[in-house]
């Protein structure tokens, strides 16, 4: 199965404000329906009456090709769907999903930035495990959702094995304000999505306890160096970590507060504890922190950034404790 770059239908799995976001990106990029499929009946019901995303994000409107449902039926008819759930609940989802997704050839796009939890697995290796059928694409990018659901500039990267897929689905769900650039580098591009919520989430420590831009930015580039290791002993290209999807993500998440690892960040900084500094919003950098240092482990690359969020997260370690370990480190060359 091809997608049409003119107007195949892309369905939407999951009904967040990131999903939201996408499927009304997809609606204005073709004129085909864009499905969107949210498991809580009540809340997807209130959008197709209301034609609002509601609490996920105040004040967007659904285009008007957005077909929110609970009845995952349509997703048999797309030509493309985008992922778009936490990842830690991936393989659920598709496990749930997989009578309506299970064709050969169908491109799913995972838009979500971790590594399982349980598994250790890198998101497109869970797809091919729960769709062996499927042909798995990453979309990631510097990209806030509301930026994107009200129609604001902005540029991602979308990565598949076949640079034919990729550059189709690229085509597809471009538009007039969301550009998408294409790539083969699949691990690159899920990396850099992943690594980066957990140097966003040290960045937002290092400000809330008030250490001030410049160690906010000697973070930055330290935390950038390790995510660059990280990645190409697992095979991603250089250039892909300097592009949309490493540096550029890295630049947005950061340094802002729309951030949610940022502020989860910020919070601990303050001295808020673990368990309440999320506000009870998703941190997808909080749950990635421990399983990447394992894979980095597993290939042998030290990432000591990375390490000291575990462990301030796993109360291993207080912050002032991670932050003067961290400023202790022996010196050496920089690279």
């Amino acid at each position: 199965m091809t997608v049409d770059a003119g107007g195949g239908v892309i369905a939407v799995i999951g009904a967040g404000a990131w999903g939201v976001a996408l499927a009304n990106a997809a609606a204005r990029a073709g004129g085909a329906p864009v499905p969107l499929w949210g498991r809580d009946g009540a809340a997807v019901a209130a959008m197709a009456a209301t034609r609002e995303a509601g609490s996920r994000l105040p004040g967007v409107r659904l285009e008007d090709g957005v077909a929110p449902a609970a009845d995952p039926a349509p997703l048999a008819n797309a030509d493309a769907v985008l992922l778009v759930i936490p990842a830690q609940q991936i393989r659920d989802a598709l496990a749930r999903l997989r009578p309506w997704l299970g064709r050969k050839g169908l491109p799913v796009v995972i838009c979500a930035k971790g590594i399982e939890r349980a598994s250790g697995l890198f998101m497109s290796d869970v797809v091919r495990e729960m769709l062996p059928e499927a042909a798995p694409a990453v979309l990631s990018g510097p990209s806030f959702a509301a930026d994107v659901a009200r129609g604001l500039p902005t540029a991602v990267s979308l990565a598949a094995d076949d640079e034919a897929l990729a550059a189709r689905l690229a085509r597809r769900l471009s538009g007039p304000a969301l550009r998408i650039y294409h790539t083969t580098d699949m691990r690159g591009v899920e990396i850099g999505g992943a690594a980066k919520n957990v140097l966003a989430i040290a960045c937002g420590i290092v400000m809330g306890r008030g250490l001030g831009e410049s160690a906010r930015a000697a973070l930055v580039a330290r935390g950038f160096a390790e995510i660059t290791r990280f990645a190409e002993a697992y095979g991603a290209r250089r250039d892909t970590l300097m592009g949309l999807s490493g540096l550029g993500d890295i630049v947005l998440t950061c340094g802002s507060r729309q951030s949610r690892n940022f502020a989860f960040g910020e919070a601990l900084g303050r001295g808020a504890p673990v368990a309440e500094a999320s506000g009870g919003k998703l941190t997808e950098g909080a749950a990635t922190a421990a399983v990447m240092l394992r894979r980095a482990a597993d290939a042998g690359v030290d990432m000591p950034v990375s390490a000291a969020v575990a462990a301030i997260l796993d109360g291993r370690m207080g912050i002032d404790d991670a932050i003067g370990e961290l400023m202790m480190r022996p010196l050496r060359r920089e690279g």
